[in-house]
């Protein structure tokens, strides 16, 4: 029953923002706890992607492989994250970028979930919940190093 919802400002477009959340393959390389990511499927139609994808993810000498179904929706500049498989009773996950006035993003985070087991709640709770907090800044610093950072004119 964890759940965690922020919103952040990011001086990157919400295109590229959506196309570096998009790109899940990269995520072992700058997410905490993230380990390995695999897409095990992916289809596209009518502009919109549906991939399925299995994430290992671990804390000292825990491991767990969870599979979940990630919609892409770029012309609602929205991604969808449904939990198919794995340690938990359910998780649910939203990304939406929002444009702001000065070519910026107002990037909206949202996760929900729940272990199915009691003792890896306990075990890895309080670590995903640290995690999940970090993800958006984990982000935003990968969007400084793929796209280089942004410099506005100051007023």
């Amino acid at each position: 029953m964890p759940k965690h919802e922020t919103t952040r400002k990011v001086s990157h477009s919400p295109d590229e923002m959506f196309s570096l959340v998009a790109d899940v393959e990269s995520y072992p390389q700058f997410l905490p706890m993230c380990e390995g990511l695999s897409v095990r499927s992916r289809r596209e139609r009518d502009g919109i992607t549906v991939l399925v994808a299995d994430m290992t993810v671990g804390y000292k000498a825990i491991r767990e492989t969870f599979t979940s179904q990630v919609v892409l929706k770029p012309a609602e500049s929205l991604i969808d994250v449904k939990y198919l498989d794995g340690p938990f009773k359910y998780l649910v996950n939203q990304w939406r970028f929002d444009p702001i006035d000065d070519g910026g993003t107002e990037i909206h985070f949202f996760i929900d979930y729940e272990f199915k087991s009691r003792m890896l709640g306990a075990l890895m709770g309080a670590m995903f919940d640290r995690a999940f907090r970090m993800f958006a800044e984990a982000f935003e610093k990968r969007a400084d190093v793929v796209f280089g950072p942004v410099r506005r004119n100051a007023l």
